[in-house]
């Protein structure tokens, strides 16, 4: 396949950072080449790719497609009005904390599992929630990478 159909195919797979993508093009091992782009990525890199995913639990509507099929499969758009003010309230409190969004695979979990991690990882220290948030990213990735197959 050449650069453009790569990108094309691969581009969506690390949320509006069809960067991974075209770091992995030509690679045999297109997951691994992918992990290593982000993982030896500048520190400001990775914070722009924190930062392209959505807050969880917000209108679906300004979503990418994967990012709407993954919050529905999660039952997110079926949020109370309750469980909604606990989200909005919890995705600024923890963009206020750590300067980033919330992330968390959200594939196999339903609104109360998700709501049971943020209400534990709001707690935990800046550096490691740095690493959480990509380590969760990485697991995204892997779930689209999947789907494609």
């Amino acid at each position: 396949m050449n650069r453009a159909d790569f990108i094309e195919k691969y581009g969506g797979i690390y949320e509006h950072s069809s960067w991974v993508a075209e770091a992995a093009f030509g690679a045999a091992d297109i997951p691994g080449a992918m992990r290593q782009a982000v993982e030896q990525a500048s520190h400001e890199q990775q914070l722009a790719l924190i930062c392209a995913h959505p807050d969880l639990g917000e209108k679906l509507d300004t979503l990418t497609a994967s990012s709407t099929s993954e919050q529905q499969g999660a039952g997110l758009n079926q949020c109370s009005p309750e469980e909604f003010a606990e989200f909005q309230q919890l995705n600024r409190a923890y963009k206020e904390k750590f300067g980033f969004p919330f992330i968390v695979a959200v594939k196999g979990l339903d609104r109360q599992g998700i709501l049971q991690r943020f209400r534990e990882r709001i707690h935990h220290e800046p550096e490691r929630e740095f690493r959480t948030a990509l380590d969760q990213i990485h697991r995204i990735a892997a779930f689209r990478l999947e789907a494609l197959s």
